[in-house]
This record gives structure tokens, C-alpha cells and sequence, in this order.
């Protein structure tokens, strides 16, 4: 294994397995710590944790731990993977995890790039862009777990840690390669480990990658990625792996739990056409709706049936202050993972998730421990085989176009 990838939640782990594949590296994607060794002809191995909202001493710990097991695989660098809108608070873990991992790698060049141009993201002078929007202003001030109000990274991020924050800025940037090589050194030389890096496209991405070459650690968004499987290709360590796909045609279920902007818009489309079921935290913590309840509702149900909890802010804030943040949180969770036990128990084939926590649920619920890349459904978003008899997608809140479950439903059942 050549690069290691420690990703903060499943969602965002299978984004940047599909960036690399799409790039030709032959990618797993680890569900949790492998207890086993990799298999040999793995390139880039993706350890997916759900330690995106957990308490930064728990994240840490998690994050070592799956240090220690891609060193122990012979990985040359490595990646930590957060999402591209930075989910955190002020109290939050990315920037804890970014400098005990930089501590355990002595690593102090350290690029924090969240930056993903193809869904909008991008950042300038330091701050984070949503399209035309800054972060703050983009809906993610409205997150229940971690609402974004700050676009400054380098401030959020200071707020995190204790390890100086540098910036390259984009006239840097747009030099090229060795340019931002420069520019790194520079911010070093002034006692600056974990350094902003601005990016405005894809390009951009991929000289912030060639200049990343021999870094230790890097982390950020997929998007910066991009330009590092060309490290390895230029030193004749890798070719141009490819991907074989046959879907499942068995019935096809969508669970959301998401309450981003985006994924309410696809909600609202797909419903147009096909059956949805609201979760209610109050019914779940009441016991009023059952796991059963809802498989029966969807195996039954003609379509690509959605059960989902998402809701706008107001309804959100109104659930946490009757029952409190994690206590709907933790319960809603459960529910989605037990659903999707039961669903796939009984013969669901293809199973679609929305939101970072309600993937990383339904993964954990299942039992799955490898997922293995398929074709890319919408930028940031693979088709993924989890056994024989079941595939799956796993959607990030914001990613998608509004017909997203009606393609991935479809992409998910074709053999290529």
C-alpha cells in the first residue's frame, strides 16, 4: 500500500476512494480498523471511522489507531480526510486529529486544503465558499451537530488546536507547483504547521498535489487528492487500474437522515414519483414506530420508497430542545441501522443513504467491513459493492443533483 487514508465519517471516505480510483489507483475502502492485513495489490487503502462528531480525545485515539495499521501496511504518505465544508465546531476534532497525527508523523509541512471544486466548494484567502456563497451564509450555519459560522479556516481552525496556522494564498497558488513548494517551505520557516491552501479549480488542486509530493501527511477535502496518485505514477509505482461493475436488482430502499439543503430538494423531487415515510425522533424515543414497521412499509411499497428524518432548521432546533441533541441524535441513529439490518435480512439488494451519521450507521448496522469501488453516481458519490447480494450508495448531505436516488437506484442495479 503506497498512500494511507484515514477518513472522519463513511460518506466522505468513499468520496475520496472515488477520487483516487477515478485517478487509476487500485483503492479498498476499510470500514472501521481492519483487524487483517491488506491484500497486496491494494494502492490506496481508505479507513473509514465515524469519529466525525465523537469527542477529540475518542477521535484521536480511533485516528492513531488506524495510523498505526496503514503504517504497518508500508503506506508512504498519508491522508486525513474531513468533509469539504469542514464540519466541526470550535470544540471540534479536525484540528485535534490533524496535529496528533502531524505529531506522530513529525510532519510539519501540513496542508489543509477542504476544497472540492466539482460541488462548489472552493477556497479563497482563506475562506471557505459554497458556490457564490461564503460557508457561513451557504445553509451549513443551520447544521444540527455542526453548524458552520465561521468561513475563516484559519480562525476555525485556530480555535482547534494548538500548532500555528500558516496560508498560501491563490497568487501563490496559480504559480504552479513549484511555486506553492515555495510558499509551504515558507510558512514552515515561520513555525507554521498546519498551513490554509487556497484553491479555486481543479487545477489548482492538482499542482497543490504535485507539490505535495513526499509530504507525510496532507489533509483536507477529496478534492485534494486529485493530484497525488500522479506522484506515484511518476516513479512507475502505480499504472491505471480500472474497475469492474455488476449491480444488484433487488429491491431498493432510501434511508436520509440528512437535513442539508440539497438533500431536502431531492427529497422533495422524489417524492413526486415515489412513496416517502417521515421518522419522527418523538415516534422513535416513544417507541410509537418500530424498525419493522418501517421495513414492512418499504419492502411493500412500489418504487425507490425513502424513510427519512431530515427536516428544515426550525423542526431540527425543535426536536433537540424537547429531547435534547444526542439523546435524538443516538436514538435516530440506532433506528436507521436496525432498519437497514432488518431490510437487508428480508432481500433489499440496494440500499441508498443520505448524511454523513446515517451512513455511517447503516454501515456499522450491517456489518460491513470492505466496500469495493464502483462507477461514480454524481461527483463525490461511488457506487459501492458491500457483499454478493448487496450494493450500496453513500451520499454526503450536500452532494447530489435533485434526481440523485432516482440515478443512483438506477446506476446501483446495471451491470457494466
Amino acid at each position: 500500500m503506497l498512500l494511507g487514508c484515514i477518513g472522519d465519517d463513511f460518506t466522505g471516505s468513499s468520496d475520496l476512494a472515488n477520487t483516487l480510483a477515478k485517478e487509476g489507483m487500485k483503492v479498498v475502502q476499510y470500514c472501521g480498523i481492519p483487524k487483517h492485513a491488506a491484500s497486496k495489490d491494494v494502492e490506496a487503502g481508505v479507513v473509514s471511522l465515524k469519529s466525525r462528531s465523537i469527542d477529540p480525545k475518542e477521535a484521536i485515539k480511533h485516528s492513531l489507531e488506524a495510523l498505526d495499521w496503514l503504517k504497518a501496511q508500508g503506506c508512504q504518505q498519508f491522508f486525513f480526510k474531513y468533509c469539504s465544508t469542514f464540519d466541526s465546531t470550535p470544540k471540534g476534532n479536525i484540528g485535534p486529529v490533524a496535529e496528533a497525527l502531524a505529531n506522530a508523523l513529525d510532519a510539519h509541512q501540513v496542508i489543509v486544503c477542504p476544497a472540492f471544486p466539482a460541488t462548489g466548494r472552493s477556497i479563497y484567502q482563506g475562506h471557505l465558499f459554497v458556490n457564490d456563497r461564503l460557508l457561513s451564509e451557504s445553509g451549513m450555519q443551520n447544521h444540527p451537530l455542526t453548524p458552520m459560522s465561521d468561513p475563516d479556516i484559519r480562525r476555525w481552525l485556530g480555535l482547534q488546536t494548538s500548532l500555528n496556522i500558516g496560508h498560501v494564498a491563490a497568487r501563490d497558488i496559480l504559480g504552479g507547483a513549484e511555486k506553492i513548494r515555495t510558499a509551504l517551505q515558507r510558512e514552515q520557516d515561520a513555525k507554521k504547521r498546519l498551513i490554509v491552501v487556497d484553491a479555486l479549480q481543479d487545477q489548482d488542486l492538482r499542482e497543490i498535489g504535485a507539490a505535495a509530493d513526499g509530504l507525510k501527511l496532507i489533509t483536507g477535502g477529496s478534492g485534494i487528492a486529485l493530484g497525488l496518485p500522479d506522484n506515484f505514477r511518476k516513479r512507475g509505482e502505480i499504472g491505471n487500474s480500472g474497475y469492474q461493475w455488476k449491480g444488484q436488482n433487488g429491491k431498493c430502499v432510501v434511508l436520509s437522515g440528512s437535513c442539508s439543503i440539497a438533500t431536502r430538494k431531492q427529497l422533495a423531487y422524489h417524492a413526486q414519483k415515489n412513496p416517502t415515510c417521515e421518522i419522527k425522533a418523538g415516534d422513535v424515543i416513544s417507541g410509537t414506530l418500530k424498525p419493522a414497521d418501517l421495513v414492512e412499509w418499504a419492502l411493500t411499497a412500489k418504487g425507490v420508497p425513502v424513510a427519512y428524518s431530515s427536516a428544515d432548521p426550525e423542526k431540527v432546533k425543535a426536536v433537540q430542545a424537547e429531547y435534547g441533541i444526542e439523546k435524538s441524535a443516538i436514538a435516530i441513529e440506532a433506528f436507521f441501522a436496525e432498519t437497514a439490518r432488518q431490510l437487508v435480512a428480508r432481500g433489499a439488494e440496494r440500499i441508498i443513504t443520505a448524511g454523513g451519521e446515517t451512513s455511517g450507521a447503516v454501515i456499522e448496522g450491517l456489518g460491513i467491513s470492505t466496500l469495493e469501488l464502483g462507477p461514480e453516481i454524481d461527483p463525490g458519490v461511488p457506487a459501492l459493492r458491500a457483499s454478493d447480494k448487496l450494493v450500496v450508495a453513500l451520499k454526503s448531505g450536500n452532494f447530489g443533483e435533485e434526481h440523485f436516488f432516482e440515478k443512483a437506484a438506477d446506476l446501483l442495479g446495471l451491470a457494466q
